[in-house]
């Protein structure tokens, strides 16, 4: 799509923009049903005039808004060729990269490589990134050997981790797949809970299962555990092993201890990668006890062949209220941190 020229001249400081979408291309594929994207598109540009005729758009307003205008309606189109649909979050996600590419930000990667990056595909659904943070994080697992995904609930650090594991998995860079977790609310001592083993620490890795269960079929998955394939332990089961040709995920790394973290860490054997996600906000562990996750970001860093991805409130892929609740939560404690 090019800016044209018409005969009517902009107001000084105004710009203009006209795209052609190709036939081939429904609009509502670009608009959206009930114009639902143009409406989106339209609340972010409030000051810029945007009409649809036929299969012509065209924009009136600051060049700067025009100009950037005429570039998402570029990525779309990219994105639509390649036959995934532009959703609502999509483009609104598509116009935070551009305005933040725009003010100067780092950003080599257009927001259709960051959305059309398919990690994992399942009955009919692709798991891919959403923002260009978790494009990093998930290119960052397949760069390095030991990979931190830092940041608040929401923004998918440990379903990306798994999906890229299950994508190991299956392409055969692995031969198994091992998911852990700090029991921090037993202690790591289950022997007081009623149950059989299964039954004591099963509430506590829940969320693994039920991830696995959108990655894999889930009739395979109990084959897959049988066999060794996939193991799902409490993080002390780790002790005292050397876990080789493995995708190893620590998940809530944010409630292990430093002795806890280093015996994590000293496990990986040859050919394994490690991936340990945790949010170093919400950490539940005893009173004077501290955080592994916290401690590590100190003692790791610039080691080679070890990186941190850190993901922020603008990388949830929640409800969007869950985005503005982790900014609200954010803001308080730096108050509280202020006072005291």
């Amino acid at each position: 799509m090019t800016q044209t020229p018409t005969a009517q001249s902009p107001a000084q400081g105004q710009g203009r923009a006209h795209f052609t979408v190709p036939a081939k291309h429904p609009m509502v594929t670009v608009l959206g049903s009930g114009d639902s994207l143009l409406h989106v598109i339209e609340n972010a540009f409030p000051a810029t005039d945007i009409h649809v005729r036929g299969n012509q758009i065209s924009a009136i307003g600051d060049q700067r808004e025009v100009a950037l205008i005429q570039h998402l309606f570029d990525e779309m189109m990219l994105v639509l060729r390649t036959g995934q649909p532009m959703t609502e979050d999509a483009v609104e996600r598509s116009i935070a990269m551009l305005r933040a590419a725009e003010n100067g930000g780092e950003q080599a990667e257009t927001p259709a490589e960051v959305l059309t990056q398919n990690i994992l595909s399942n009955r009919g659904r692709t798991i891919r990134p959403k923002t260009l943070n978790q494009k990093r994080y998930v290119d960052a697992i397949d760069k390095h050997t030991v990979v931190f995904g830092i940041g608040p609930a929401g923004t998918g650090k440990t379903y990306l981790a798994m999906a890229k594991a299950v994508q190991a998995l299956q392409s055969k860079q692995v031969t198994r797949i091992i998911l852990t977790r700090p029991v921090v609310e037993a202690g790591e001592r289950l022997g007081f809970l009623p149950g059989t083993l299964y039954e004591k620490i099963d509430p506590y890795l829940r969320p693994l299962y039920d991830a696995l269960h959108d990655m894999l079929d889930p009739d395979s998955i109990p084959r897959l555990m049988a066999a060794g394939t996939i193991e799902v332990a409490p993080l002390a089961y780790m002790r005292g092993r050397t876990l080789n040709d493995a995708f190893i995920i620590l998940d809530e790394a944010q409630n292990t201890n430093p002795e806890q973290m280093k015996m994590f860490l000293t496990r990986l054997g040859f050919e394994s990668k490690i991936v340990i996600t945790g949010d170093i906000t919400q950490i539940d562990l005893p009173g004077g006890t501290k955080s592994g996750l916290r401690q590590v970001q100190d003692i790791l860093v610039g080691v080679d062949d070890v990186h941190f991805s850190r993901l922020t409130s603008t990388d949830v892929v929640r409800h969007k209220l869950v985005g503005r609740i982790v900014d609200a939560y954010e803001q308080y404690d730096s108050r509280i941190g202020q006072s005291g």
